[in-house]
């Protein structure tokens, strides 16, 4: 999972970025870490550091359709932080891909072009054919409504590439957000 990263800020970070900090990075590098035994044991082992799915039958995406079809969806936090995600279609495709090819390590699978979440509304808001507001939801409502999980996954961002995907040959169906979300809804 791409909260192995933590909050990258605007920097444009890769699979050679480091480990950052908070539970949900601490979580991603101890899974990562169980599978040092196997990789001893000569087996080929990648770690799919997976962004946003795109997909209108649950996740993230999912969960926000009502909302934005209501005409209600809105930029959440400063709306700034980045955002990395892959449509379903990709996502499925590079597992594939992946399960072909020599690679090994960790890999971003994450489409090529991150946004802000600002942008990320918009998109979702053209997706839908329906406005969003202007306005954003505060952080501090956030966090009274979802605790911890504002902090760590929702107004801290990962501004990602999928270099490693990018370099094995894997070539991307959905390029942009708008591509994605119009596949994906």
């Amino acid at each position: 999972a791409i909260g192995f990263y933590g909050d990258t800020g605007d920097r444009l970070t890769d699979e050679s970025g480091p480990t950052g900090e908070g539970f949900l990075a601490e979580v991603c590098r101890q899974w990562e870490g169980a599978t040092k035994p196997a990789e001893a044991a000569g087996v080929r082992v990648a770690h799919l550091r997976t962004g946003i799915v795109l997909s209108g039958q649950g996740g993230i995406v999912g969960r926000q359709l009502l909302l934005y079809k209501l005409g209600l969806g809105a930029p959440l936090g400063s709306g700034r932080q980045w955002t990395s995600w892959i449509s379903l279609r990709d996502e499925v495709a590079a597992i594939r891909h992946l399960l072909a090819a020599e690679v090994s390590g960790p890999v971003n699978l994450v489409g090529p072009a991150p946004v802000t979440n600002r942008q990320f509304t918009r998109a979702l808001g053209r997706a839908l054919h329906r406005p969003t507001l202007p306005i954003a939801v505060p952080g501090v409502v956030l966090k009274a409504a979802v605790g911890q999980f504002a902090e760590e996954g929702i107004l801290i961002g990962q501004r990602l590439a999928p270099t490693v995907l990018q370099d094995s040959g894997f070539r991307f169906a959905d390029e942009d957000v708008d591509a994605g979300l119009r596949a994906s809804l």
